[in-house]
């Protein structure tokens, strides 16, 4: 099993288990996510470590389970909540049988002072504390798309021709790349002599964050200036970083945090018992690219696609976003109706002026507004044209994608969710967007207050529509 298979590991180890053979059972807080995912042959079960309920009849007849939970997302208590969740986790898996534990943990420097790193140690300790034999893979920087150290990296490479930075560049770590990693974690997982055992983990170069970010910057041929100064600490980069980089904002900071320390592999052990040809930093990236480029990236489809990045790989992986929210009586049905006039003759729904002014700007500079025309109406599906925006997706009564067309500095998703909760249905409509560089973080940051107005207006403006509809109907009947 594979438990916390929606995060960045889960996903990509998830396929490769299933690619060697093995019968895997893939668990995360929300089933709907791991649908998404699309991977033929594996079992998909929700389960939560912070819910022991949850837990039993996930673990039934599991042999060997890869825990891959972390609470880093969830802001300044998250080393409480990943106590608990190892706890729970032991626990249960004692009770179900587990045969072996598989945990990804973190390089622990001598005495150090990061919440991250030492949540990460301690719960490798909890879970060692259970009945069942645990093997501890102990990894630093990994670098792959999606990787949030990385791409900490590539934005700060991105986006900045002048950085000036605190003393951490100059701080050492021994990155890792994704493919080994999971040869690693695949390789332990088969011999029982690795039971019980803690590996140090990384690549074959020792390097400093300011060779990584020169490195990167060779390869995409993108110079920078840089200035390291004493009094800028990691916890004061952390604030800044969050209007850099698109990586969330609780877990850069909680990295970031920990970028003080060298953080280097004792990998000794591991290479003796796994052989393998490491990849360096410069061929981790160029693989990590060349995925990129290839469109072999398992990602969140409005967030991490290539193709919602426009194939533009050196976008930022992670997006900027923001939306709005609306509770309502109208049903699933009653709503997706309304959401799939979008743009038509109803309008958009809330400030059209607005939607105008877009449209118009974007005729102005050579785009397709004005030009196109709708299939049908009241109907959408995967392909066609709403001004300019795409359909990319289409789940009935669900989600609608659409991938923007207009020109601009980045790439930009508009994506309409409907869900369940309790008597009452919520409609979201997110506006996910990939920067290009300083201008596209410019672009964004103009707009923000405009996309909080108007999808705020837009989801209620639908909501209500959507009840006055169905109780138009309900009279008529």
């Amino acid at each position: 099993m594979v438990f916390g298979a929606s995060g960045y590991i889960g996903t990509n180890l998830t396929p490769r288990l299933i690619e060697d053979g093995w019968q895997v059972r893939a668990a995360a807080r929300h089933l709907a996510v791991l649908e998404a995912r699309d991977w033929e042959g594996a079992e998909l079960v929700e389960a939560d470590a912070l819910d022991p309920e949850t837990l039993p009849a996930a673990l039934k007849n599991i042999d060997v389970a890869f825990y891959l939970v972390h609470s880093m997302a969830a802001g300044s208590n998250f080393a409480q909540l990943d106590i608990e969740a190892a706890k729970n986790f032991a626990a249960a898996a004692a009770e179900a049988g587990v045969k072996r534990v598989v945990y990804l943990g973190g390089l622990i420097p001598a005495d150090p002072r990061s919440a991250h790193l030492k949540s990460r140690a301690e719960t490798g300790d909890v879970l060692r504390h259970g009945a069942v034999p645990v093997t501890e893979i102990r990894a630093g920087m990994i670098v792959g798309p999606g990787s949030a150290a990385y791409e900490i990296i590539r934005d700060l490479v991105n986006y900045l021709p002048i950085m000036i930075t605190p003393r951490w560049v100059q701080s050492r770590s021994t990155p890792i790349a994704l493919a080994n990693l999971l040869d690693y974690l695949v390789g332990v997982a088969r011999m029982p002599e690795a039971a019980g055992k803690i590996y140090d983990v990384g690549g074959p170069e020792t390097l400093t964050y300011e060779q990584l970010m020169r490195q990167y910057g060779d390869i995409k041929e993108k110079r920078f200036w840089l200035l390291s100064l004493p009094v800028l600490t990691p916890r004061l980069s952390s604030y800044w970083l969050k209007l850099v980089t698109a990586v969330p904002t609780n877990i850069a900071r909680a990295l970031i945090d920990g970028l003080e320390h060298d953080v280097i592999a004792d990998d000794e052990a591991i290479r003796e018992l796994i052989p393998l040809k490491l990849m360096t930093f410069r061929e981790s990236v160029e693989a990590a690219l060349d995925a990129e480029q290839n469109n072999t990236v398992s990602a969140h489809w409005a967030e991490g696609s290539i193709v919602c990045r426009n194939f533009h790989p050196e976008y930022a992986y992670y997006a900027k976003r923001a939306g709005g929210t609306a509770t309502t009586e109208a049903s699933k049905e009653a709503l997706w109706r309304q959401v799939m006039a979008f743009g038509g003759a109803e309008g958009y729904y809330y400030a059209d002026y607005l939607w105008f002014l877009r449209r118009l700007i974007n005729w102005f500079a050579g785009g397709p507004s004005f030009y196109r025309r709708r299939r049908h109406p009241r109907e959408l599906r995967v392909g066609d044209v709403v001004d300019a925006w795409r359909v990319i997706a289409a789940e009935p009564d669900r989600r609608l994608t659409l991938l923007m067309e207009m020109r601009g500095p980045g790439s930009g998703v508009l994506e309409f969710e409907i869900d369940e909760e309790g008597e009452h249905r919520v409609l979201r409509a997110t506006a996910y967007w990939h920067p290009a560089g300083p201008a596209g973080l410019i672009y964004w940051y103009s707009l923000l207050p405009v996309h909080a107005f108007l999808f705020r207006g837009m989801t209620s403006a639908i909501a209500k529509r959507a009840e006055r509809k169905e109780d138009e109907a309900t009279c008529v009947s």
